[in-house]
């Protein structure tokens, strides 16, 4: 089955959530809501790529989705529905605005003007914070084409704007994903750019 202009994708392992957590020998149920979107898998495997595609994603290759792909909702009355992209037997249509970065060769690619920032830790200072990271600033783990033409590339040091933080597990690091314009700054050498 193809799509001529969807990609086709089921979830990694075939779980619509990844809401379990290994502690030593126990398997722990971190959340049973299915309305709770920081526990929807966001990890895809390409069963077919569109008919006339011909860009490096092949079947098998992994992609990084938006969290309401898989999800379940209850509609209306309570029950319980598949949203827009299900098609049947645990088989998704992905949207163009869907999918933010593909797993191809084994190398991670950014989709469009998405882009995955590295938080990093947070400084000493004089104001005490409990925030774990860094406020506002993080390295560009994951880049993209747009920014890479205006000099901002992986390794970079930035900072982006306020509530952009869309918080992903990749590869057992914990990245933002943002958009290129939500980078505000480059810092060179610790310096403002």
């Amino acid at each position: 089955m193809k799509s001529p202009y969807h990609f086709i994708i089921k979830p990694y392992n075939d779980k619509r959530y990844d809401n379990v957590r290994k502690y030593g020998d126990i398997d722990f149920i971190i959340s049973t809501s299915q309305e709770d979107h920081t526990v929807s898998n966001r990890l895809g495997v390409v069963i077919s790529v569109p008919i006339n595609y011909d860009g490096p994603i092949k079947s098998g290759d992994n992609v990084i989705v938006h969290h309401n792909v898989f999800k379940f909702y209850n509609d209306m009355r309570g029950r319980e529905k598949s949203g827009k992209s299900f098609i049947s037997d645990n088989q998704f249509l992905l949207d163009e605005d869907q999918w933010f970065m593909a797993k191809h060769n084994g190398l991670w690619k950014c989709h469009s003007k998405y882009c995955f920032v590295r938080p990093i830790e947070k400084d000493e200072r004089i104001l005490h914070t409990s925030n774990t990271f860094e406020p506002l600033t993080g390295i560009i783990a994951y880049g993209n084409k747009e920014l890479s033409l205006m000099g901002v590339n992986e390794g970079d040091k930035v900072s982006f704007t306020p509530d952009s933080e869309y918080e992903f597990n990749i590869d057992g690091e914990i990245l933002y994903r943002m958009l290129t314009n939500n980078i505000t700054i480059q810092w060179t050498q610790n310096k403002l750019n």
